[in-house]
């Protein structure tokens, strides 16, 4: 997806913020939804943690990155956050993003959840707390 705020025009996945109450995986699972609309029918921890440094707050931000899947039918719904969204193969969306740690979490997931099976220990049953 296109950012259309914080930086304007880059390509990135879905991101947010943990709100109070939340767990990491619920704050993920309510992103997708009000970033995109969609719901995934399968949900995952990507056993990644992606990292980086934020000059503006001088600290280095590191957050779980989960995996979705959804039906080949699922329909995007964007919000006023992004200007544009395409699906890419693995290689196309690494070309587009525009940091390594973007691309390295990229390359884990479609190693771990495309080339291969996932653990199904690391899979999250939607509705558990």
């Amino acid at each position: 997806m296109r950012r259309a705020d914080t930086l304007v025009g880059a390509w990135c996945q879905v991101a947010g913020k943990i709100e109070a109450g939340e767990t990491a995986w619920q704050a993920a699972l309510r992103e997708i939804k009000e970033e995109t609309g969609l719901v995934p029918e399968r949900f995952y921890s990507a056993d990644f943690c992606e990292q980086f440094y934020e000059a503006d707050r001088d600290c280095i931000s590191i957050l779980p990155v989960f995996v979705g899947f959804v039906g080949a039918g699922a329909q995007v719904v964007l919000n006023a956050e992004h200007t544009a969204f395409e699906w890419l193969s693995f290689e196309e969306a690494r070309a587009r993003v525009e940091f390594s740690g973007q691309r390295d979490m990229l390359g884990h997931v479609e190693r771990e959840f495309v080339q291969c099976s996932p653990s199904k220990h690391l899979r999250i049953t939607l509705g558990s707390p």
